[in-house]
């Protein structure tokens, strides 16, 4: 875990990860999980409890105003040792290189990592709080929230300062440049800019009127309507160092931002670690910033070197561990099972193992805009072809569970009464015979109106888990004469497809939150938008109905049942064939303290180790 919110998306997210996913699908879940972490970031790590509070009239100037402080100096300063000894390193893994740095255009759940590190946001929540809890403090010192819920009046600390560095256009020295309320106002401009490719970020804050400058340090957030995640997104926000990306003349350039080579492949933040280098295919590495405004509230990381190593497969990364080249990793269930009885795991190993439930799923994504799919009943017999039990016990060794709609299942919002469907093929078959598919020909595949019902899956191809997972899918799907091919791609390639919409059905993963806002995967409105999140162009009437209810729902009961119904809805409509939510499967080195593990994770931020133990970066 880290002090940034989430992703700032965010249901956020590929991840953190947030390592939910990648600690299965390796890549797949790891870095396709979609700006809610990306926004998974932001809404997983800042989401509070917001009280059912009738929306009405109110001025942001009124006295009554609700104070959002939260009592304490600093976000989670309660973990941080005292007693931790200063120095050493964390070396953890992601399994493919990032694109670029710039996490607004780049919905990479790796890059949201680095964020989290480099660049802090207003608030976040408590490392114990599951969503129930307020935000507490970090860039802001205070905010309140006008009684109509639409206005967020934020005071930002002083004395918060940007990384020094070293324009590589310009080459421009800068140095101890103060983070002011003008830095968060660019970000949410350069946010709303419809230039800017950061449309799965940019439907969060689709609403958000303006951002109102009432000073050097304090400004406004203004909604357009009642949002039930206005105070989530609002504190979500980060500042974005105006002196690297609009450093010229004239009005800001949207299309400019987007292909700035030079200055996307860094990053300038003004959270406890700085970026110090991009090694092509081989790491990405960060030093702690000393000026770091949080050691003087006590959130300064101990740990001063982290590095991400580029290791694609799952079976390299786990001999790093075993020669101590990485610190932190996560495994594959088989790695789990069956490559941890060495002594290197035992009782005086130096290697010790965290499991706990993830908030992540992956799923076989179906494109609509394919003839094949487009009755319901189909997709629901693909479903029915899906030997779930079978994959959880031989290829999960049950560390997942099943799910049967898009909500992460320790969440309210998921509807544990709505069970994923069974694997049977008669069923499947008179499904598909009621939709008219035959085989008439005699060759094994069904066809209608002179179309085979055959279809490719693409996937990740460094996914060992769909590698194992996904054929035994395709022999069943034979069972009812379906004809199911596979194919793994690079990443970046299957990207491109993924946002040009050129792919019959796609293996892949989103990470969930607590508090969901389905409209950036589902509303008919992102069905046509390139690069959007909802890829498979999904479009249905009452999903929009009960996601626009679901927006402006403040009860929490209420949006629950909301959440249920919606959850009911997709099932039915089966647009994706859901399959797991995995264990996260954590591995890390004995010479860490302070090891505390969150229902988020283990947050590295506040790890120490003593100075005799500490090693340097290879």
């Amino acid at each position: 875990m880290n002090k940034n919110t989430y992703l700032n998306v965010i249901m956020t997210l590929f991840f953190i990860f947030a390592l939910a996913m990648s600690v299965v699908v390796v890549t797949a879940i790891d870095r396709h999980r979609y700006a809610l972490e990306e926004l998974t970031r932001t809404v997983k790590r800042m989401e509070s409890k917001i009280s059912s509070v009738r929306p009405g009239a109110g001025s942001p100037d009124s006295s009554d105003l609700r104070m959002g402080k939260s009592g304490v100096p600093a976000a989670n300063a309660e973990y941080f040792d005292p007693k931790a000894v200063e120095g050493g390193r964390l070396i953890t893994a992601f399994g493919a290189d990032v694109g670029n740095m710039n996490m607004l255009i780049n919905n990479d759940a790796y890059v949201s990592q680095v964020w989290g590190k480099v660049t802090d946001s207003l608030a976040e929540r408590n490392f114990k709080d599951k969503g129930e809890g307020n935000f507490e403090p970090l860039l802001a010192e205070s905010w309140s929230m006008s009684p109509d819920r639409r206005r967020i009046r934020v005071k930002l600390r002083k004395g918060v300062l940007w990384h020094d560095f070293k324009d590589p256009v310009t080459g421009k020295e800068w140095k101890n440049r103060e983070v002011t309320a003008h830095d968060v106002k660019f970000y949410a401009d350069v946010i709303k800019n419809p230039e800017v490719d950061c449309a799965p970020l940019r439907v969060y804050y689709k609403d958000l009127e303006s951002v109102n400058l009432l000073g050097d340090y304090e400004f406004e957030a203004v909604w357009s309507r009642p949002y039930f995640l206005i105070e989530d997104m609002t504190l979500s926000l980060l500042p974005l160092p105006r002196h690297l990306y609009h450093a010229y003349e004239g009005p800001f350039d949207g299309k400019k931002f987007n292909d700035d080579h030079a200055r996307n492949r860094m990053l300038v933040g003004c959270g406890p670690y700085r970026f110090e280098k991009w090694e092509k295919g081989k790491r990405i590495l960060l030093r702690r910033f000393e000026n770091y405004y949080g050691r003087q509230l006590g959130i300064m990381p101990p740990i001063e070197t982290v590095a991400f190593d580029i290791i694609q497969h799952p079976n390299t990364r786990l001999q790093a561990l075993l020669s101590k080249e990485l610190d932190m990793d996560n495994l594959t269930p088989d790695q789990w099972v069956n490559r941890t009885s060495s002594p290197e795991f035992g009782k005086d190993g130096f290697l010790k193992k965290y499991a706990y439930p993830g908030s992540a799923y992956n799923y076989i994504g179906l494109n609509l805009k394919n003839p094949v799919f487009q009755d319901r009943r189909v997709r629901q017999a693909l479903s029915h072809l899906v030997n779930r039990e079978k994959i959880l016990k031989e290829i999960f060794f049950d560390l997942a569970t099943p799910v049967s709609g898009p909500f992460p299942k320790q969440s309210a919002a998921y509807d544990p009464s709505i069970l994923p469907y069974s694997f049977d093929v008669k069923k499947a078959s008179a499904l598909l015979a009621e939709a008219g598919w035959k085989d008439t020909d005699n060759d094994g595949v069904l066809e209608k109106d002179g179309r085979k019902l055959r279809f490719t899956v693409v996937f990740p191809n460094t996914g060992v888990t769909y590698q194992k997972m996904l054929p035994v899918i395709k022999e069943d799907m034979k069972k009812a004469g379906v004809q199911m091919e596979l194919l793994g791609i690079e990443w970046s390639v299957l990207v491109q497809r993924l946002e040009k919409k050129q792919f019959d059905a796609c293996a892949l993963g989103w990470t969930g939150t607590l508090k969901p806002d389905p409209y950036q995967l589902w509303y008919s409105s992102e069905a046509e938008q390139a690069a959007s999140s909802n890829h498979i162009g999904f479009v249905n009437k009452q999903a929009d109905e009960l996601i626009d209810r679901i927006r402006v729902c403040f009860d929490p009961a209420e949006r629950t049942k909301l959440y249920h119904a919606f959850h009911r809805l997709i099932h039915e409509e089966e647009p994706y064939l859901f399959l797991f939510s995995p264990f996260n499967l954590t591995v890390i080195h004995s010479r860490y303290n302070n090891v505390r593990l969150f229902h988020g994770g283990i947050p590295q931020s506040i790890l120490w180790v003593d100075a005799d133990r500490q090693l340097p970066i290879p």
